[in-house]
C-alpha cells in the first residue's frame, strides 16, 4: 500500500488548484482522475478576470500559447425576441477551451498523478482511506464533479434530494466557410433565456471555434427548447446550418439545491463535487478555484483531520457563498421578481441586461476578491493574498 498525506480525486480546476496550492508544503500528494489530459470537457468555456487573479495567472502569458478570446460585452435576450447588445468598454471576461485550460492547470501541479484511473474501490480502514486497494491516506479530497465518487460514498448524488441542471453543449472548429458566414462575434458572447426563465442558451465564439448549448432545471423540456433555439439562431446566421456531430449531455448542481456535506472525518468536497455552482449563471469554475484555495488554507493550518478540525473550511464556504438555507427558496436561474410578465420587457432594457444579467448574474462583479494567505508555492507563506 502506497501512503500519501492527501489524495485528490478529480483533476479539473478544483483538484488541480488544490494540488498547486499545496505543492510546496512538504506534503506527499496524489491526484487521481479517470481521464487522460488533455480531455474533452463539456462547458461553455469562459472565465472572469477574478479566476486568473486567484490563480496568479497573467492572461497575456496564458494567451501566448492557448486560445483566449477577450470579452468586452454581451448580446442578451429571450429566445424568439430581439437581443440587446452592450459594450462594457473593457475586457470583462475571457473565452477559452476547457481542454486547454484544464490541462494547463494540471501541468502546474507538480505532484504525483494517476491519470486514466477510475476509482474502483473506496473504503475506510484504521482511520485512513483506502483507494483501489493500492493507495492509503488520512485525508481524501472529492473534486470529481457533481458525480464525484467521494461524494457518492458520503451519500450524495442526483436523485430525489438533489436537483441537477441538465445541459447539452457542442464545441467545434468551424470551417473557413462557416467562420466567414458566422454572425456571432468572439468579443460578444450571446445569452438567450428560455421564455419560462427556467434556463438559458448560449453562443460563445472563440476564434474559429464555436460553443453552443442550453441548460435547464426542467430536463424534460430540454430537447424541445434546444431545437427551437438552434433553428432560430441558424435562421439568423449565428450558428452554421450544418452542425458537426451531436450535442453532448452534461449536468451540474447549484449551490442552493445541494444537500452535500462539505467536510467529514478525513474528507473534504470541493467545487462541483460540493455543489457550489453559482445559482443564476451555473458558473462552476470560480467556485471550484476559490473552494480549493480555501481548503488549502485549512489543510496547511490543521494537523488534526477530524470533521470538527476541518469545519473552518465549511465556515469559509458559508462566508463566501452564503449558507444553503439562505438560498433554499431561490429559483434555479433567476429571482422570483423577474418571473413575471415584466421579464420580457426587462430583457429589452440595456440597463437591466448590463447591470443585472451580465455584471451581477454572470460576471459576479459584486463579489469581492478572495482574501486568503498567499500559497507557499508563490513564496509568501505569511503574506495575505488580495488579488487585484
Amino acid at each position: 500500500m502506497d501512503y500519501y498525506d492527501l489524495i485528490i480525486v478529480g483533476g479539473g480546476p478544483a483538484g488541480s488548484t488544490l494540488a498547486w496550492a499545496l505543492q510546496n508544503t512538504g506534503k506527499r500528494i496524489l491526484l487521481i482522475d479517470q481521464s487522460h489530459f488533455p480531455r474533452d470537457k463539456s462547458c461553455a468555456g469562459w472565465i472572469t478576470p477574478a479566476v486568473f487573479d486567484a490563480l496568479q495567472i497573467n492572461p497575456a502569458d496564458y494567451g501566448r500559447d492557448h486560445l483566449l478570446e477577450p470579452i468586452r460585452g454581451f448580446r442578451i435576450g429571450m429566445i424568439g425576441h430581439r437581443a440587446v447588445e452592450n459594450d462594457h468598454g473593457e475586457n470583462v471576461s475571457y473565452g477559452m477551451r476547457r481542454s486547454e485550460f484544464d490541462h494547463y492547470l494540471l501541468s502546474r501541479a507538480h505532484t504525483d498523478q494517476a491519470l486514466g484511473t477510475p476509482i474502483n474501490a473506496l473504503r475506510q480502514a484504521n482511520g485512513n482511506w483506502v483507494i483501489n486497494e493500492r493507495w492509503e491516506t488520512p485525508l481524501l479530497i472529492g473534486a470529481g464533479g457533481h458525480a464525484c465518487p467521494v461524494a457518492r460514498y458520503l451519500g450524495a448524488g442526483p436523485g430525489s434530494h438533489e436537483t441537477v441542471v441538465s445541459a447539452r453543449e457542442m464545441e467545434f472548429g468551424m470551417t473557413p466557410e462557416q467562420a466567414d458566414a458566422c454572425n456571432a462575434r468572439g468579443d460578444r458572447p450571446e445569452l438567450w433565456f428560455c421564455r419560462d426563465l427556467k434556463g438559458y442558451a448560449w453562443i460563445f465564439r472563440k476564434g474559429n471555434h464555436l460553443n453552443v448549448g442550453l441548460g435547464r432545471e426542467d430536463s424534460r423540456g430540454l430537447s424541445r427548447h434546444l431545437e427551437r433555439f438552434v433553428t432560430h439562431m441558424q435562421a439568423q446566421g449565428r450558428i452554421p446550418g450544418d452542425l458537426p456531430g451531436q450535442f453532448k449531455d452534461h449536468a451540474y448542481l447549484l449551490y442552493d439545491h445541494a444537500e452535500r456535506p462539505l467536510v467529514d472525518d478525513g474528507v473534504m468536497l470541493l467545487g462541483d463535487a460540493a455543489g457550489l455552482a453559482f445559482n443564476q449563471s451555473g458558473e462552476g469554475i470560480r467556485p471550484a478555484v476559490e473552494s480549493a484555495l480555501m481548503a488549502a488554507n485549512v489543510i496547511r493550518s490543521e494537523p488534526d483531520l477530524s470533521a470538527r478540525s476541518l469545519q473552518p473550511y465549511g465556515e469559509a464556504i458559508a462566508r463566501r457563498f452564503g449558507t444553503r438555507s439562505m438560498h433554499r427558496d431561490t429559483p434555479v436561474q433567476v429571482p422570483d421578481w423577474v418571473k413575471m410578465p415584466l421579464a420580457a420587457s426587462l430583457m429589452k432594457s440595456h440597463w437591466f441586461t448590463r447591470r443585472v444579467v451580465a455584471e451581477r448574474w454572470f460576471l459576479h462583479q459584486q463579489v469581492p476578491p478572495l482574501d486568503l494567505p498567499k500559497p507557499p508555492s508563490a513564496g509568501h507563506e505569511t503574506a495575505y493574498w488580495r488579488p487585484a
